[in-house]
């Protein structure tokens, strides 16, 4: 299985970046093979979200832009964390009896390819 790359944002604001091949959803943990080459096991109810990226460096100067319409995506949806972030994206499937659920950004130029939101991280989805 190929690593996919990740950065984690943690409900503490720590963030962590590396790779992971035992990500799922409804999973309470998985692995991280950080960037320094340590295997952290990560407890899913400590994340705020997991972020699949393309490169682990971003642009950090880049302003995100959630203009995009994404054919196929699901619906769309305003994601409110509870630190004040929003998100704006596409979630094909959304039940707030699970975990969390998976969506993918509007901004398709970003590093971003899909976020996984922890449901006790956010503050609300609003449907757009």
């Amino acid at each position: 299985m190929e690593a996919n790359k990740v950065v984690i944002h943690f409900k503490d604001g720590t963030i962590k970046k590396g790779n992971t091949t035992d990500f799922l959803p409804n999973k309470k943990s998985f692995h991280l093979n950080t960037l320094d080459g340590s295997v952290d096991e990560i407890d899913v109810e400590n994340i705020k979200a997991l972020f699949f990226v393309k490169d682990h460096e971003g642009d950090k100067g880049r302003k995100r832009e959630y203009k995009d319409t994404i054919a196929g995506g699901g619906k769309r949806v305003e994601v409110s964390f509870n630190d004040g972030e929003t998100i704006i994206g596409y979630v094909l499937g959304y039940s707030p009896d699970r975990q969390g659920f998976i969506m993918t950004p509007a901004d398709l130029s970003g590093n971003n390819e899909r976020i996984f939101v922890l449901k006790t991280a956010i503050k609300h989805v609003t449907f757009l």
